[in-house]
């Protein structure tokens, strides 16, 4: 059966603007001409136009639904991208959402400003999961840790809970603390591993409640039970000893409304000291 511009749009509601659209941008070409000059559409046509209107309903560019259409990639594939992609805008709307609404519970103005503007600079990261993407990367063996880094704001934050979010979203926008994030999961791959602040913190810990002097000689053997050599601790010490990734820690906590976590400053400041003995 051939079709006129005009009954491919009857049967589809589209217009015949549309219609004809489509078919300039050869989405939908026609199966030939009538006498005048017309173009005529057959069935394949007609079923391939339905096609095209249901994935633009869906919010999909002319891009892809040509893709799609020509048979170079498959709905499955799309619709799996698009899914992944909506959920990360879904959590972007979320963030948005909560932060909105605790600017609607603040008298001040200025405090009202000052969290208008955060949010538009959150919005130009979108999630905290490209500042993890781009320090720890694709690596199996992370996957966890990334986890355990991952900030989770709730649907109604408390003020402190979205001001932590603020200050942890700034700290990722910070070149050089992603090149020391980035730094300290080389390391663990190399096999410095995060359980050695575990251990510093086990054998350090008892030294400083007996107040040794990291210049000594009990505390050089502290150091040399570690098991690692001099220039290695100092590598770690480089990475790990920085205020930044602490404060991330704990924002991190207030965010996810875990406890406070034990600070780790003490025995690295003692142990840098004892290294340097």
């Amino acid at each position: 059966m051939r079709y006129s511009i005009g009954d491919l749009a009857r049967r589809t509601g589209l217009t015949i603007k549309a219609v004809r659209f489509y078919s300039d941008h050869g989405l939908v070409p026609p199966s030939g001409r009538n006498t005048a000059g017309h173009r005529r559409y057959d069935d394949a046509a007609l079923a391939r136009l339905d096609l095209v209107r249901t994935l633009r309903d869906l919010g999909l560019g002319l891009a892809v639904i040509r893709r799609i259409v020509d048979g170079e990639a498959t709905i499955a594939d799309v619709a799996a991208t698009h899914a992944e992609a909506l959920e990360t805008e879904i959590r972007v709307l979320r963030l948005r959402q909560a932060v909105w609404t605790a600017v609607a519970a603040r008298g001040s103005t200025t405090e009202e400003t000052r969290l208008v503007h955060e949010l538009a600079r959150l919005s130009e990261m979108e999630c905290i999961s490209d500042f993890l993407a781009d320090t720890l990367g694709d690596r199996p063996e992370l996957a966890g840790i990334a986890r355990t880094l991952t900030p989770e704001l709730p649907e109604d934050p408390a003020p402190g809970q979205l001001d932590a979010w603020i200050e942890l979203a700034g700290l990722t926008r910070d070149d050089d603390f992603r090149a020391a994030v980035r730094r300290l999961a080389d390391q663990h791959e190399i096999g410095l591993r995060r359980d050695l602040a575990a251990e510093v913190r086990d054998a350090v810990e008892p030294a400083l409640a007996a107040g040794v002097d990291p210049g000594s000689p009990q505390a050089a053997a502290i150091v040399d039970g570690l098991g690692r050599g001099a220039g290695e601790l100092r590598e770690w010490l480089g990475v790990v000893h920085d205020p930044r990734r602490e404060r991330y820690l704990e924002l991190l906590a207030v965010i996810n409304g875990w406890a406070a976590p034990e600070s780790l400053t003490p025995a690295l400041d003692w142990l840098t000291a004892a290294v340097a003995s």
